[in-house]
């Protein structure tokens, strides 16, 4: 395997050690892209031994662009449909002689034929989840993963620069993100890892909201969260563009957002606890009675997806921060019907004296009026 690829893999390896499983089966897209770097690549999988290298499986077309990426020196290629990814998958963990093993799977994603042909090789198997230890071993970013990501904010700002200067009243949510995306794929971007938003004041106190064919009306905030890749590396922003008269007391509460999200960003140093970073940066809201329309996250880890669950930065939460590692900030708005509603997120490399904004377009308050 390539240097940086078996660093990551030995600290995964001594992470199933103290989790006493005897190997490791991916076969998601965000798993084979953080151990095998392998970005252009569907029908693959890795089964990466507690010791010792892992086996990667791929069509037999693809060998060659996996063996180029990785390094790797073990792969077992299949050909379909003569054969299939579980059979692949079943005949690494073959080779690599287990027997009755303890295997770890990530949340995302075992489709049902794979399971169902590792569990007829190896009745005896035990399955525990990976999904903690992977989120953690991936939580901290090597340079190659940072220049990524950097390139992918860099994107952002484009897009929402694009966004910003599109959005007007009478043009669609839709439009204003068609916009955005034109311009970050122009720029470079891969394509953004989740749905991105162009929301309209009513949605924005929606759960998971989306852009839709709404038509954008004056005197109102417009939230806009925009995100882009490279090298399947993610980066996400949201800004908040007041258009004509907005409600004075929505533009305050946008201001204690951005209050909020300077003194999280702040403290974002290793070793602070994600509770203490919570309970610092929400005392503003508590003072102002806000905190309780609010949430208990204020972000996740940032990587090959756009929302890790190691670190998450939460109320309650014993997460620990270290150097590099990558956080959004800040997700939630205050839920309160008629005022609340803007958002303001940014990407945070954790550094020794606090985060480091890596996404830079302005967040002052944004306002737009009709000419």
């Amino acid at each position: 395997m390539k240097q940086y690829l078996a660093k990551r893999i030995a600290r995964l390896q001594a992470e199933m050690l103290k989790s006493r499983m005897d190997a490791v089966v991916f076969a998601d897209r965000e798993n084979l892209i953080y151990y095998a770097d392998t970005v252009e690549i569907e029908c693959m999988a890795a089964v990466i031994p507690v010791a010792g290298e892992p086996v990667l499986c791929c069509l037999w077309l693809d060998a060659p662009y996996v063996k180029a990426r990785s390094g790797a020196d073990r792969i077992r290629a299949y050909k379909f449909p003569s054969s299939a990814i579980g059979p692949a998958i079943v005949g690494a963990m073959k080779e690599l002689g287990l027997n009755d093993p303890v295997v770890g799977f990530h949340k995302y994603f075992v489709e049902f034929p794979v399971f169902d042909a590792v569990r007829s090789a190896f009745p005896g198997m035990q399955w525990r989840s990976a999904a903690e230890i992977t989120y953690r071993v991936r939580s901290v970013k090597d340079a190659g993963e940072m220049a990524r990501i950097a390139d992918a904010c860099a994107y952002v700002d484009i897009g929402m620069r694009a966004a910003v200067d599109f959005l007007c009243p009478g043009v669609t949510e839709v439009a204003v993100l068609a916009e955005a995306d034109y311009a970050m794929r122009k720029a470079g971007s891969e394509g953004a890892s989740f749905r991105m938003q162009v929301l309209t004041w009513p949605k924005q106190l929606l759960a998971h909201p989306y852009a839709g064919n709404v038509v954008i009306e004056d005197n109102q905030p417009v939230v806009i969260h925009l995100g882009a890749a490279c090298g399947g590396y993610t980066a996400k922003m949201c800004r908040t563009v007041f258009l004509g008269d907005a409600p004075e007391e929505t533009v305050s509460v946008y201001n204690m957002l951005r209050n909020v999200q300077d003194r999280a960003v702040s403290v974002c140093r290793p070793g602070m606890k994600s509770s203490e970073i919570y309970d610092y940066a929400c005392a503003p809201l508590r003072e102002a009675g806000y905190d309780k329309f609010f949430l208990d996250h204020l972000g996740y880890g940032v990587g090959v997806r756009q929302s890790e669950f190691y670190p998450v930065i939460g109320k309650g939460i014993e997460h620990v921060l270290e150097k590099d590692m990558v956080v959004d900030l800040l997700l939630p708005t205050i839920y309160k019907r008629g005022t609340g509603g803007p958002r303001l997120t940014d990407m945070v490399r954790v550094g020794e004296g606090g985060g480091v904004r890596m996404t830079a377009f302005s967040r002052d308050v944004l306002r737009k009026r009709r000419n």
